[in-house]
């Protein structure tokens, strides 16, 4: 029984060190994520909006670095203030520094010449 015990905290052990070092490794599009969010780029989303959930998609790992801001309250009902005084009105928006957006799904080509940030070859 010991060993059976040992091998199963040894396998266990071996898939949370895979899921960390799995999800802890860049994205392809770190760097285009990050680049939005130094030039002032604002996405503007919906937790409950499918639209921006496929929006997110789209940068796969890289998802983490965009500069979302959740409008929606959790019971999904209302927006947050701070989306209410910037006239978010649908999702997803994204907000450029010269002040211009762009709603629904956009594609990442338009968003790197929209946003002057290049995308990885």
């Amino acid at each position: 029984m010991n060993k059976t015990f040992f091998l199963i905290l040894i396998l266990v052990a071996g898939l949370v060190g895979f899921f960390i070092y799995n999800n802890n490794r860049p994205g392809e599009l770190d760097d285009f994520a990050l680049c939005l969010k130094d030039k002032g780029v604002k996405f503007w989303g919906a937790f409950w909006c499918p639209h921006c959930q496929n929006q997110k998609k789209m940068f796969g790992r890289s998802e983490r670095l965009l500069p979302y801001i959740e409008c929606s309250t959790p019971d999904g009902k209302n927006q947050f203030q701070v989306c209410i005084e910037n006239n978010i009105k649908g999702y997803p928006t994204w907000e450029f520094s010269d002040g211009s957006r762009l709603e629904g799904e956009i594609p990442l080509s338009q968003l790197s010449e929209k946003s002057a940030c290049p995308l990885p070859r």
